[in-house]
């Protein structure tokens, strides 16, 4: 109560102007500006939970393609390390440089293995058998080889390690690359050999290779061995955050050389090694797009709550001039001045409050003509006036005036395009006129208290809509021109029904059934419905009520009316019957004889039998 208080004084104690623009504050700007930073918030959520999906899912693809070689390139490693052919080529001194370089030559698993897999661009062998010449890719270990980094760990490594080295192409261009070291047991001559595959560069970059996002790969500490943007190549991991020797997983925010990005850094750990292989992948136009998509998004929303402020604006000017037209208007006429401006714009109800304010002073100047010659003549005031007030009152209940006044209206809201109002005007039209054409008389044909009925429906429909369905079940033998009953005797039923009977009915579930069907010598009307229904008690108090006129009850007089019409024009052995049960619905029934009534000229009526 002190909220609606509180509302009803916001408004009421301020001009309309200023109502304008508290309403369009509290209704328009201050939700839609509210919902608008919402929707910047989520929109950049989701934008942004995007670019990280996007990265995750390219992640986990280089991360199954990593595996897959380095699995295969361990697996055929360990190929060679058992293959007897190429340990017999090791354990065997050679007498001679002929001898070693035909028993090279006759070795062809390692060149079918190179042909075989693509993703292994070289496969050497390294060994202390000084009588294998320096070729086809095998090697002595001398002293420099011993003094490198990858001899001193392969050699302490039985399970093998990758390393990345520098690598050239027969065009003679340097490149870093992964090469996996083996260490192979050479038992006959109590010695070993180091196996190394380098995996292809061409090969990686033809099946990591991604056009909208850029990724990085580099083992345990070393620098970046593969990269989408060449200007990484050779260097650490261009980023603050140290992942190194741990196994790590993220997505999110990164800052790759100083920019902020959004990527996923990822662990691979390869195949039977105990090295870290780290994966990263990275959109660098992540943050500029979805910087740019929030300012577009900013700026329509701007210029929406502009056009919405200039629109509201307007409209609250062009309203509030015609009030304060409408109140100089008022106030002119209030004090006597009756001469008001000829033009006022619009053609709504402001309009036809003004016109009715003209058509008033009109009429007052008409009222004030008369009042100062009824000043002349005394002798025929209270006559004139009687007259006057009997022609007022003649105009409020003229059924022409009336049905002029809603076809009036009818065709407003039919050339403004509100057909369903202009349909409601002409049903309430029909409707009016079936009552006043048969105020007063004592019978009408059965048709037409149907059509009525029809029309009501469709005027009810108009409010409940769905709620309310109705079918018609009429014997076949009846037809309804030949058969008169009481007028507006079933319009309170059907009403009745609808009002009380569907008032808690949800959509599409309610339902009006109109029978009409003979039963010996009698005409049976039923109005069914499918609703709330009565208990015991509650029928019985309303067939009471019915039955005995109180004046104080404002419910079920209309069923009392219907009654006592019934009786007194049939007889007392006609009349309404109600069944009602609780949650299916209530039956009023009608049993009225099978008469046709004919109106005489003096007006009443006489009974023949049909």
């Amino acid at each position: 109560m002190k909220f609606h208080n509180y509302f009803e004084g916001l408004f009421n104690k301020r001009k309309v102007s200023r109502q304008f623009i508290i309403l369009f504050l509290t209704v328009f700007f201050i939700p839609l500006l509210f919902i608008s930073i919402w929707f910047l918030y989520d929109s950049q959520k989701l934008l942004t939970n995007h670019y990280k999906e996007q990265s995750d899912s390219d992640n986990l693809r280089i991360r199954s393609i990593l595996f897959d070689i380095t699995t295969n390139a361990l697996n055929l490693s360990e190929y060679f390390a058992s293959d007897t052919e190429l340990l017999q080529l090791l354990n065997t001194t050679y007498d001679s440089k002929i001898s070693a370089q035909v028993a090279m030559n006759s070795y062809k698993n390692r060149e079918n293995a190179l042909r075989r897999d693509t993703s292994i661009s070289s496969i050497k062998v390294f060994s202390f058998n000084d009588s294998l010449n320096n070729n086809n890719d095998f090697y002595y270990l001398d002293s420099n080889y011993q003094n490198t980094d990858w001899f001193k760990k392969a050699s302490t490594t039985h399970s093998g390690y990758w390393y990345v080295e520098e690598t050239m192409d027969d065009g003679g261009t340097i490149s870093l690359s992964l090469v996996l070291y083996k260490k192979v047991m050479l038992v006959e001559s109590h010695s070993y050999a180091i196996l190394s595959l380098t995996i292809s560069n061409n090969y990686l970059k033809n099946r990591i290779h991604n056009n909208t996002l850029n990724s990085m790969l580099c083992v345990n500490d070393s620098p970046v061995f593969y990269s989408s943007e060449k200007n990484y190549l050779g260097l650490s991991l261009p980023m603050k955050e140290n992942f190194f020797p741990t196994h790590f997983t993220y997505s999110g925010l990164l800052e790759i050389d100083n920019k902020q990005t959004i990527g996923t850094v990822s662990t691979l750990l390869p195949y039977k090694t105990d090295d870290f292989l780290y994966i990263v992948t990275y959109s660098p136009n992540a943050l500029p797009e979805i910087k740019n998509i929030q300012q577009s998004y900013i700026v329509t929303i701007g210029l929406l709550l502009l056009f919405l402020m200039l629109l509201f604006f307007v409209f609250s000017k062009y309203f509030s001039n015609r009030v304060v037209a409408l109140k100089t208007s008022m106030w002119q006429a209030s004090h006597g001045h009756y001469e008001m401006i000829e033009q006022f714009s619009g053609n709504d109800e402001f309009y036809e409050i003004f016109h009715d304010l003209k058509i008033m002073i009109n009429e007052i100047k008409k009222k004030e003509a008369l009042l100062y010659q009824n000043q002349l003549k005394k002798q025929q005031l209270e006559t004139q006036q009687q007259q006057m007030e009997f022609k007022m009152l003649a105009s409020q209940i003229n059924p022409h005036f009336l049905y002029n006044a809603l076809e009036t209206i009818r065709m407003k809201a039919f050339t403004n395009g509100d057909r369903e109002v202009a349909t409601a005007i002409k049903l309430l039209g029909k409707s009016l006129r079936y009552v006043l054409d048969n105020t007063g008389t004592v019978s009408t044909s059965l048709a037409k208290e149907i059509e009525h009925i029809r029309t009501y429906i469709c005027i009810q429909k108009l409010r409940f809509g769905a709620r309310v369905n109705y079918e018609e079940h009429i014997d076949p033998d009846i037809h309804l021109e030949d058969y008169k009953i009481l007028p507006l005797l079933l319009q309170p039923i059907v009403e009745n029904a609808i009002c009380h009977g569907l008032e808690n009915s949800d959509e599409h579930e309610g339902k009006i059934l109109l029978s009409i069907l003979k039963e010996e010598d009698c005409l049976c009307i039923e109005v069914s419905d499918n609703g709330i229904g009565m208990t015991k008690e509650q029928l019985s108090s309303l067939q009471e009520k019915m039955m005995k006129k109180n004046l104080s009850l404002t419910q079920s007089i209309g069923l009392y009316n219907i009654n006592q019409r019934i009786r007194l024009c049939y007889g007392d052995n006609y009349s309404l019957h109600i069944s009602s049960q609780l949650g299916k619905g209530t039956t009023v029934r009608l049993a009225l004889p099978l008469l046709q009534l004919q109106t005489t000229t003096n007006g009443l009526y006489e009974i023949n039998m049909k």
